[in-house]
């Protein structure tokens, strides 16, 4: 079955047709607290939107050619409901921007702001994100 959103010429596997658009890296979600106290003492870049904090892993560690990512967001940001569609919203600006920003062998932690993080425009929160990296890894415009 193909998506609604397929033009007529991808229906029809005919030549000169985009593929699908598909990540340049892998991305890992961190799992374990440990790995959130170790980006914690990593650098940290705030944005209006949220804070980043960034840390290169060491030689040995698993996986040195992923870039893994971890959200979250405090109860000061509000209820469950708040809280999920922060970190949704910080999943899809992950998505979007580390496969191209971000640097294989580093872990990223996105802790949502109180009402900023849901409320900001998506484009301005993406903008946020490449900035942060590019101040985090040392791109300064």
């Amino acid at each position: 079955m193909t998506p609604p959103e397929a033009t007529q010429a991808d229906q029809q596997g005919q030549a000169g047709a985009t593929p699908p658009a598909v990540s340049l890296c892998a991305l890992e979600t961190l799992q374990h607290r440990r790995d959130f106290l170790k980006a914690n003492h990593g650098r940290r870049q705030g944005t209006p939107g949220f804070l980043l904090q960034a840390r290169k892993r060491a030689g040995d560690e698993a996986a040195p050619n992923l870039i893994r990512i971890g959200y979250t967001c405090s109860k000061k940001v509000g209820n469950a409901v708040a809280r999920n569609h922060a970190k949704r919203r910080l999943r899809e600006i992950a998505r979007a921007v580390l496969p191209l920003e971000g640097k294989e062998g580093w872990d990223y932690v996105l802790i949502g702001r109180r009402e900023v993080t849901t409320s900001r425009p998506f484009e301005t929160l993406k903008r946020d994100l490449t900035g942060a990296l590019g101040k985090i890894h040392g791109k300064r415009p």
